[in-house]
């Protein structure tokens, strides 16, 4: 596969679903639609924006529901393709047997951060849906980093957060409660704050201050590219890191990695198709070069 330095091309973005044993069907389902939804060209139903690749431990894995999804790869044959893709996809549903026997999708997690770490020029994103958030708190990812997860599970995410600080000595994680999903490592300039109506304009109660903005604008308009001495400087090399609150909030998550990786316009389309009214979260560390 050529190498790519941004996943923002007229061609399928490729995106990795990591689906572990009693994975939560919509976590998957949801975003899965949007994504095979979005188009690069509204006119060409061609034209698909990304390309799904669906990994597991076994050929068949059973949602937490009962449904039972065929995988086109193995957690081995994922890892050594990582570098494929664009985009990595961790489901919520089922985590605490996996949080108990460490087994994947941890390691699979850790090394695609890895991967950015020492490959910055390129452009990747990490997507948790759910409480996937939890896998991405235990393996670190979250440090210095701000997350959300389903509202039930704030608590353990935050004790995740606090103990993987602890142990590897990091920075902490500012969790927040109220957000539909939360954006870091953003890749294109949103203006100034008195001109950007997505800017979120208060401080979470009890929480550091935060310039946390609100929403989304497609990268194809930004007027700037960032330089990939920004990116290699930024935290885990720039990779974007989205969390997801509860179920449904994945489907806005989603709509936004589309928006940022395609166009507004096709994400604004595939919320039309599906008949969902796009609630926008809170984008942090948005400033670009």
């Amino acid at each position: 596969m050529a190498h790519k330095e941004s996943a923002v091309a007229d061609e399928p973005i490729d995106v990795l679903f990591a689906l572990h044993d009693k994975f939560n069907l919509m976590d998957f389902a949801g975003p899965l639609e949007v994504l095979t939804t979005a188009l690069h060209d509204q006119s060409d139903p061609a034209s698909k924006a990304f390309e799904v690749t669906i990994a597991g431990g076994s050929p068949t894995v059973i949602s937490e529901q009962g449904v039972s999804v065929q995988t086109q790869i193995n957690w081995k044959d994922a890892k050594e393709r990582l570098n494929d893709f664009d985009v990595l996809v961790v489901i919520g549903g089922g985590t605490d047997a996996v949080l108990k026997s460490k087994g994947e999708p941890l390691d699979l997690i850790t090394a695609y951060s890895e991967l950015q770490k020492s490959d910055p020029t390129r452009e990747r994103t990490l997507l948790s849906i759910c409480t996937g958030s939890l896998f991405l708190a235990q393996q670190g990812i979250l440090a210095g980093l701000s997350a959300t997860t389903h509202p039930d599970y704030i608590t353990k995410l935050e004790i995740l957060c606090s103990q993987a600080a602890t142990r590897d000595l990091g920075e902490r994680t500012d969790v927040v409660d109220d957000a539909r999903y939360v954006v870091n490592n953003l890749r294109f300039e949103l203006g100034d704050e008195d001109e950007n109506p997505y800017i979120r304009r208060k401080s979470d109660a009890g929480r550091r201050p935060s310039n946390a903005r609100k929403g989304s604008i497609s990268f194809k308009g930004a007027t700037r590219r960032e330089s990939i001495a920004r990116r290699a400087s930024m935290r885990l090399g720039g990779l974007r890191v989205i969390t997801s609150g509860g179920v449904a909030a994945g489907l806005d998550a989603t709509l936004y990695l589309v928006s940022v990786m395609v166009t507004e316009e096709s994400a604004n389309q595939v919320a039309q198709f599906m008949q969902l009214t796009w609630t926008k979260g809170i984008v942090v560390d948005g400033l670009d070069v």
